[in-house]
């Protein structure tokens, strides 16, 4: 049903979609956004866009699309689950599992599994086919992430990740060992020119700004390396993308120039684990800290490296 917003005097001159989210905190941007693209916000009996200045007194009338319910089944799956309450859940996700439904997927998406789990009880302020869903692990990326359940966490957790209000930790096995212990990565990430389905560190204003801090936490021989990151933005691939590009792909990440060298064991995935998220609860502001133990196939993988380290060290101690 239409809504009518009277503009107030201190917000004069304002764009018309920053001054209605403000006043409908409780709906979704991408609704609003959805509403200004099929000509539902109305100034006099005229559609407006969302870049509209606004006066003081203009009566506007919206007309917000109605929340439609989602497409995806809920099936029965393995989850583990670090925390639930009437907002949140907060899983450790395994490897090779898919968040949600896309081309080519089946029925054994994080989401799947979540729906049955919570019984439905997932926000859909995201879509039709990603019930829930504020953030993303790739498909071989394991460890903590957070769903929304209620509308509220969705838009609580959406403007957090955002404004870079949410701690992530991630561990990665690289290939070969910095000649620093630490660093900050700020260069900036943006499509592949050549290669669209990747991701590039990219020059001349074409890029997004991203910032990636991380550290050396245990050295294999000449091999491989155990890195802690920790990301202040979050691009797509951001960690595979910027410890490649400091010529430290990630072990397994075939896509950004991994390759196995000798006697290199190799692994069955890109070794990259989600070890800590921390965010406000939505609800009442309260810290929320999760860390997600190291999986099974990640602690092997170290363990066979941290094997050959040591023989290569007895071989060649003087190397």
């Amino acid at each position: 049903m239409p809504v009518d917003v009277t503009i107030p005097a201190e917000s004069a001159g304002e764009r018309a979609d920053k001054v209605l989210a403000r006043h409908f905190t409780e709906i979704s941007r991408m609704r609003l956004q959805e509403a200004f693209a099929n000509e539902k916000v109305l100034l006099n009996g005229r559609a407006i866009a969302k870049s509209h200045r606004v006066c003081a007194g203009d009566a506007l009338t919206i007309v917000l699309p109605e929340i439609a319910p989602t497409q995806v089944e809920a099936v029965a799956g393995d989850l583990v689950v670090l925390f639930e309450d009437d907002d949140v859940l907060v899983l450790d996700k395994g490897p090779g599992m898919v968040m949600h439904p896309g081309h080519g997927t089946g029925e054994d998406t994080l989401v799947h599994f979540a729906l049955h789990h919570t019984g439905g009880q997932l926000s859909g302020l995201g879509g039709t086919r990603r019930p829930g869903i504020v953030h993303r692990l790739d498909k071989d990326t394991t460890g903590a992430l957070v769903l929304a359940k209620s509308d509220r966490a969705y838009q609580a957790l959406t403007h957090l990740f955002a404004e870079r209000a949410v701690a992530k930790e991630y561990l990665a096995l690289v290939q070969g060992v910095p000649v620093l212990r630490s660093g900050i990565n700020r260069e900036p990430i943006g499509r592949n020119p050549t290669v669209r389905v990747k991701m590039a560190v990219v020059t001349g204003g074409r890029g997004k700004p991203a910032r990636t801090d991380w550290a050396v936490e245990e050295i294999f021989g000449k091999r491989a390396a155990l890195v802690r990151c920790w990301l202040h933005t979050g691009r797509t691939h951001q960690i595979r993308v910027h410890l490649a590009h400091l010529g430290h792909p990630l072990l397994g990440d075939r896509v950004y120039g991994w390759r196995p060298r000798g006697a290199e064991p190799v692994p069955a995935r890109v070794m990259l684990h989600a070890a800590l998220l921390a965010f406000p609860h939505p609800a009442d502001g309260r810290l929320m800290e999760f860390r997600a133990p190291l999986p099974a196939d990640f602690l092997a993988q170290a363990a066979l490296l941290r094997a050959a380290g040591h023989e290569e060290t007895r071989r060649h101690p003087k190397a």
